[in-house]
């Protein structure tokens, strides 16, 4: 993660907000009294938050669970070649 002091954030706002959305890079910001903080962009919070609540739900890792179980032992669904150009509109 990258640093910067407060107070060259503050002279480099905008450029320093666009640098870590393109990047989806975090910036720490880091100040001499109080605590330090993160810019993040909107987009990469969100998925962030949805991934979290994945990790959070246990049935749903238990469904993730017994899907790559599944997929591991050769047992689950395998598109044939026909219907893979059709998904891939090739």
């Amino acid at each position: 993660m990258r640093e910067i002091t407060a107070n060259k954030f503050r002279a480099a706002l905008k450029s320093c907000a666009d640098q870590s959305i393109a990047d989806h890079e975090p910036l720490r910001v880091t100040r001499k009294r109080g605590k330090d903080f993160v810019i993040i962009g909107a987009e990469d919070w969100e998925q962030i938050q949805e991934t979290l609540y994945v990790l959070q739900n246990t049935s749903l890792m238990q469904q993730i669970k017994q899907s790559l179980l599944t997929r591991r032992s050769g047992k689950g669904y395998s598109p044939t070649k026909e219907q893979l150009d059709e998904i891939n509109n090739i």
